[in-house]
């Protein structure tokens, strides 16, 4: 039954299918440090062609050390552009102290839907258990296309915080959430929670929540996919960098699709690569593979030290930097941090070089006539 339902609530939001390459966007910013505004919307319109939803905020775009009033002004300004270019924004919502996520994502549900106030969001409570026929078509239907009609196509959200909470404390945490209703990502983030949900947590959760559509796993050890745990229809994304042809299902992975920083610089080349797997071209789809792998590597390596800002966005700043503003990108300043710090000179010049003989620079940057 949550198979039937989850699949009817994946249809409403994704007509031609469930995406299977999204993006944790970026967030830019001017010289003062302010969120630059114009930079991201020519940054998204360039990814829109081939990335069609995009997490916000989150790890790679600054979301953990953003205040409230810029994470506002970011997801206010995604919401405009992604109904502009007709894309998905999946709401991060980073709140690790026990009972702050699901008062975050009641009250941004109930915001985003129309509803009026926090407690509105249990009225989506409807998709949540499965077998709740009379119920699945009312509150919760209706919140989902009120959602959809700004955008929003579900909020994801990790466990607690706190290396030792049991599966007991993290599952019910999680169940909270999810009875709300709303459409839900879980999103396994052991690098801020300290702690995973279990295979047998996930499976549990999968089989009794159907608004509970995607699980994304970043943590590298690909505990749940490997455990060979029934996780219903939940769609699988690997968020792990690294080794990309190899971990989707046709490929004899455990993956569906990706969730990845790498988006934010590589989408045609990611986009690539998933279509080379599904059709069987293997050989092809590692050849590729490997060679984004050399450029993220080495940039991931030159900016891994440095005492600001998250590695993958720094990594990726650079490397986006560098195909925006082609061939004359060493005339602009480098990118800024949320620290106020900009992207090492060194580190656009290391990304310059390695997209040259990795044979992946563009004729031109996308921000250049």
């Amino acid at each position: 039954m949550a198979d039937l339902i989850r699949s009817s609530l994946v249809a409403r939001l994704f007509p031609s299918g469930i995406p299977r390459l999204w993006c944790p966007i970026l967030t830019h910013y001017d010289a003062e440090g302010r969120i630059d505004q114009d930079r991201i919307r020519a940054h998204l319109r360039h990814l829109a062609p081939t990335v069609r939803t995009f997490l916000a905020p989150g790890s790679t775009g600054d979301g953990w050390e953003m205040s409230d009033a810029e994470r506002s002004e970011l997801l206010e300004l995604l919401l405009e552009t992604a109904a502009e270019l007709e894309v998905w924004i999946l709401v991060g919502v980073l709140a690790t102290e026990r009972g702050a996520a699901r008062r975050s994502v009641a009250a941004l549900g109930a915001e985003l839907a129309g509803g009026g106030d926090a407690q509105a969001g249990d009225a989506g409570a409807g998709y949540a258990q499965a077998g709740d026929a009379g119920a699945r078509e009312g509150g919760a239907g209706s919140a989902v296309e009120a959602l959809a009609a700004r955008r929003v196509c579900g909020f994801t959200v990790t466990p607690p915080k706190g290396a030792d909470l049991d599966q007991t404390v993290i599952r019910g945490e999680l169940e909270s959430i999810l009875g709300l209703g709303y459409p839900t990502a879980l999103y396994q983030l052991p690098q801020i929670t300290e702690n995973e949900m279990s295979p047998e947590t996930v499976s549990d959760l999968a089989a009794r929540y159907e608004n509970f559509y995607l699980f994304k796993d970043t943590s590298g050890g690909d505990r749940v996919a490997l455990s060979g745990a029934p996780t219903a229809d939940v769609f699988m994304v690997r968020g792990a960098e690294g080794g990309y042809a190899k971990h989707l299902k046709p490929a004899g992975g455990r993956y569906d699709g990706f969730l990845l920083s790498t988006a934010n610089s590589f989408a045609a080349e990611l986009s690539e690569i998933v279509e080379l797997v599904f059709a069987g071209r293997q050989e092809e789809a590692a050849a590729l593979s490997a060679r984004v792998e050399t450029v993220v590597n080495g940039v991931f390596d030159a900016v891994s030290a440095l005492p600001y800002g998250n590695p993958f966005a720094n990594a990726n700043k650079a490397i986006d930097h560098v195909r925006a503003y082609l061939p004359d990108h060493g005339s602009v300043p480098p990118p800024m941090t949320h620290s106020g710090n900009r992207i090492p000179q060194d580190a656009v010049e290391l990304a310059e070089r390695l997209l040259r003989e990795e044979d992946l620079l563009p004729g031109r940057g996308y921000l250049r006539p």
